[in-house]
């Protein structure tokens, strides 16, 4: 789908070189609904790296049990009102457990958010490469990592994490594990762009040109193609992000991701699943955001990807400003032609078009 979104519109024509910072962010503040989620995006991160000291500043921490702030005849139902929230809690406590929601939500969306870059990262790096091999390489090479890039594609990504992650050893870290699996897994939809971008640059003059002046193969890449391929590259991978985020919430959800105690957002909601009449806020607060932020990542990508590239129409019509005449009154380019075929008077000339005189009055004097 983020290839698709990616490529729509397009027309098949060959990326450009990216546009300037001055017209990008022009472009970009017209769209306010792509500002709005930047600054969701730029909070959520803040949120995440600034865990410890919100945390220490609530005075709690994620992996605490407090068995007195649950009601053991209930099963752990929080004692208290909106699932034990108070000044010591400030969005209550888990059932059973007893550990502060707001410690683990904000140590969550470190361990979702990072586990999403990483991946991003890896994939990024392993299909520029891969893409750029394969347009500027030999047939062997192309035919090669081509074929490789559709068995990759036919995959299903999600039952072969489940597998890997099945059968990987205790001894790695998990969140490091998920990083490097969903990289190496989700890597094909990029060299795929960057492939068929490559190509089509290739045959441009500039490239030919820069062959010609006796530049190998991939210092061509590094100073003539790679500048080019930075609109498309920057857009997919903002797409790819809220991907990473619903991949690792999806199998922390399955629960062969995070373990526990380990906070995270997908492992949190596995664990509200029978929580979600008697502590609600257990269930709503991370699944709410996880799809905020999902949300906001979706916008925003869309929104870089329509300032980067000014030739496709973004498909986000909510916050985007439509362009005002720059004079009052303007009228379109066609109303004249319009008005002359439905019988209109054309209106008289003025200025020297009226003073000047006609062929046919010359002829006739």
């Amino acid at each position: 789908m983020s290839e698709a979104l990616l490529t729509a519109g397009g027309g098949g024509v060959p990326a450009g070189p990216a546009p300037g910072a001055r017209a990008f962010w022009r472009r970009l503040r017209a769209r306010r609904a792509a500002l709005v989620a930047a600054c969701v995006v730029v909070l959520l991160v803040l949120v995440a790296v600034l865990a410890p000291l919100l945390t220490a500043l609530e005075g709690q921490d994620p992996t605490t049990y407090h068995p007195s702030l649950v009601d053991s005849a209930t099963g752990g139902v929080p004692i208290g009102s909106f699932d034990g929230v108070s000044g010591s809690h400030w969005l209550g406590v888990e059932p059973q457990t007893g550990r502060d929601l707001f410690a683990r939500l904000v140590y969550g969306a470190r361990v979702s958010l990072g586990i999403a870059f990483a991946a991003t990262a890896i994939q990024v790096v392993l299909g520029v490469g891969l893409g750029l091999a394969a347009a500027l390489g030999n047939k062997l090479v192309d035919q090669l990592i081509s074929r490789v890039t559709d068995i990759a594609v036919a995959l299903p990504m999600n039952i072969l994490a489940l597998a890997l992650l099945a059968v990987a050893p205790d001894f790695l870290p998990r969140a490091v594990l998920l990083a490097l699996i969903m990289g190496l897994i989700g890597w094909t939809g990029t060299s795929r762009i960057v492939r068929a971008q490559a190509k089509s640059l290739a045959s441009l003059d500039y490239v030919a040109a820069a062959r010609l002046s006796g530049w190998g193969t991939w210092r061509v890449a590094r100073r003539e193609l790679l500048p080019s391929l930075a609109a498309p590259v920057i857009s997919y991978t903002a797409l790819l992000i809220p991907g990473n985020i619903g991949t690792e919430a999806a199998l922390s959800f399955l629960g062969v991701g995070i373990i526990p105690p380990t906070p995270s957002w997908g492992q949190m909601i596995t664990d509200a699943n029978t929580w979600y009449q008697a502590a609600p806020a257990y269930l709503l607060l991370p699944a709410g955001l996880l799809f905020l932020t999902v949300l906001s990542l979706t916008v925003l990508g869309e929104g870089v990807r329509a300032a980067l590239d000014p030739r496709s129409r973004s498909r986000l019509a909510v916050g985007t400003r439509k362009p005002r005449d720059r004079a009052r009154g303007a009228r379109p380019k066609n109303a004249a032609r319009a008005r002359t075929a439905e019988g209109a008077p054309v209106p008289a000339p003025r200025g020297d078009a009226a003073r000047a005189p006609r062929d046919d009055e010359g002829d006739a004097r």
